[in-house]
């Protein structure tokens, strides 16, 4: 049975925690969740489960991390985004297995570094961007462009939506908002034109339908993940838009840019999570094109999945909290039984998805589908 180290218990941590310890004995894991905050750990604690510990961690500590570590197989960082390269860091001086869920570019770019560095090191996988977006539209995307002969474009598409939209921005908070409003600030990648190229979050507004329902689609930094390097030089078009219903992409641009809340996004933080209830009952919808010749046609292939809210572990779950936490936990199966590289950086999009979705933890992406077209 492996011992895990779960950084953070918060709305994924947690549920990351539950589902790693809802397992046989037999290929099952031992969980400690570490967090800086007791009313937090607290939470954790009362579900009673033997397998499950808690462990009261400021991850700015460098020797307290580093004697967290210790014994473990693995360590999954479901902390903010700002936090994960410490995690990384003493992963690499423990040589412990490291994945996070981070959709922050610099931070993965950083984490890729450390995983070259392995001078005197015990050999270890470096697996970041575990998530939904980046993620697992990284492995449903790269499984369709296989099925190609040569590639026109990509276009992936991910939101994560309140079922019941009540407010003006049409919107609640359903995980980290300091990564939501991280990812409408920062640069986001893209290939145009067969060219690597930075282009603006929030940019690119586009309508689309899917099931009888209108959605709007912008530029959000992260969402690509590594896929850019992977497909550069063999796509004219690549890129990633997060799905929101229309009108919120306009409100959002208004309090960063006009009313300049992108550089005080502490204050935004509190306004949002002030005045936005977090929901339940959400709805996160993957969608994904890839056009290309095939047998010498022009021909397009595309995956559509909508997946709800409903009860996991024996809790009831938001679909984030589902989608997010069985990748990152779909992935440490994968490495533990041995189908994953143990040394190194490891791309989500090297990932088969007949694997993926195989998997225990996987498979909800299968079980709760309402659309697929391939």
């Amino acid at each position: 049975m492996h011992n895990i180290l779960v950084i953070g218990g918060g709305k994924i941590g947690s549920v990351v925690a539950d589902l790693l310890v809802d397992t046989p004995e037999q290929g099952g894991y031992r969980v400690t969740v570490a967090d800086r905050s007791a009313a937090t750990l607290a939470q954790i604690t009362a579900s009673g489960n033997p397998r499950l510990k808690t462990l009261l961690l400021d991850v700015a500590d460098p020797v307290a991390l580093c004697d967290a570590l210790q014994g473990r197989f693995a360590v999954l960082s479901a902390a903010p985004f700002h936090l994960t390269l410490k995690v990384a860091q003493a992963a690499r001086g423990a040589g412990v297995h490291y994945l996070d869920l981070t959709e922050d570019v610099s931070s993965t770019r950083a984490i890729r570094e450390i995983a070259r560095d392995e001078a005197g090191a015990k050999p270890v996988a470096f697996i970041p961007q575990c998530g939904l977006a980046p993620g697992f539209i990284s492995i449903v995307a790269a499984d369709l462009a296989r099925q190609f002969d040569s590639l026109d474009s990509v276009r992936m598409r991910v939101g994560a939506l309140p079922a019941y939209p009540s407010n003006a921005l049409n919107y609640n908070l359903t995980w980290s908002t300091e990564g939501v409003i991280n990812e409408y600030c920062e640069p986001c990648e893209a290939i145009v034109d067969g060219q690597q190229r930075e282009v603006p979050a929030l940019e690119e507004r586009e309508e689309f339908s899917l099931d009888g329902v209108l959605y709007e689609a912008f530029n959000t930094s992260g969402g690509l993940g590594t896929l850019c390097e992977t497909l550069a030089g063999k796509v004219r078009t690549l890129n990633y838009r997060t799905i929101r219903y229309p009108g919120h992409a306009a409100i959002m641009k208004a309090l960063l840019h006009d009313l300049r809340l992108k550089d005080r996004r502490d204050v935004l933080k509190d306004i949002l999570e002030r005045a936005l209830p977090t929901t339940m009952q959400d709805v996160v919808i993957v969608f994904v094109t890839v056009a290309g010749l095939r047998d010498g046609r022009l021909q397009q292939d595309t995956y559509a999945r909508k997946i709800y809210s409903h009860v996991l572990a024996g809790k009831m779950r938001s679909g984030i909290q589902i989608t997010t936490a069985s990748s990152l936990c779909a992935m440490l199966d994968l490495l533990a039984a041995g189908e994953l590289p143990r040394h190194g950086f490891v791309r989500q999009e090297d990932v088969p998805l007949a694997a993926f979705l195989a998997n225990r933890f996987g498979r909800v992406y299968a079980a709760d589908a309402l659309a697929h077209a391939a």
